[in-house]
């Protein structure tokens, strides 16, 4: 039985994923990362400071394109209970439709291209490039493309997720405080990594997801280190 058991191939998902069953265990930690990281930042006085993201010192310290997005704003609780909630609504659905692997390398990427997005639409001139970023919802936008592509491929209605992008989309441009260039890096990001996933070939479905998630790796490092080099 145990020899059946090993070469029993694994269950996968219409998009390749493994079937893994149980608890989502990549979106559970993504939360608890968040919120742990939230608890350090009401209590020591450099976690912010060391791990926000600004155009200015991103060369210089590159990982924080990444942590930027495991901080929130302390005088606005609102802000990680939104993202949150939102991680929490799409991300067990993308974790159970793309796989563990693939789910973490689209949050984490869109969390980067958030970050990168914020740099290109920055001005060495301007406030922009001091200005400190900090949020998960580059990496929440991500998710929201994702599932968008992953609801139109499987023919089901992407409406809900339209309006909720729409709605976000104003609130950016509307609301003081919101990076909404981090918003829409993410969600680019999102979009195209979903798509790659979604619509791979059944046989090269592994080939395409990487390829396309080091495609994009190389591409959102190419244009933080032009942009760089330009100013």
């Amino acid at each position: 039985m145990r020899d059946a058991q090993r070469q029993q191939r694994p269950t996968r998902t219409a998009f390749g994923g493994r079937v893994t069953g149980g608890r989502p265990v990549v979106t559970l930690t993504l939360i608890g990362l968040c919120v742990v990281s939230y608890v350090l930042q009401l209590t020591s006085d450099t976690w912010t400071r060391d791990l926000a993201f600004a155009p200015f010192i991103g060369e210089a310290e590159p990982w924080r394109f990444l942590t930027a997005a495991f901080l929130h704003s302390t005088g606005n609780i609102a802000h990680i209970a939104f993202n949150m909630i939102a991680l929490w609504s799409v991300g067990p659905f993308l974790e159970a439709s793309l796989g563990r692997w693939r789910f973490l390398a689209l949050y984490l990427l869109s969390a980067v291209g958030g970050s990168v997005m914020v740099l290109l639409l920055a001005s060495p001139v301007e406030l922009s490039w001091v200005t400190g970023v900090v949020g998960a919802s580059g990496a929440v936008f991500g998710l929201f493309g994702a599932v968008l592509v992953v609801l139109r491929r499987v023919g089901r209605s992407a409406g809900g997720i339209v309006a909720v992008i729409a709605i976000n989309a104003v609130l950016g441009f509307v609301l003081p405080g919101v990076a909404w260039q981090a918003h829409l890096g993410g969600l680019l990001v999102g979009a195209a990594l979903g798509a790659a996933f979604a619509y791979a070939p059944r046989e090269r479905r592994t080939l395409v997801a990487v390829g396309s998630c080091a495609a994009v790796a190389v591409l959102l490092v190419g244009a933080a280190v032009v942009t760089y080099a330009g100013v």
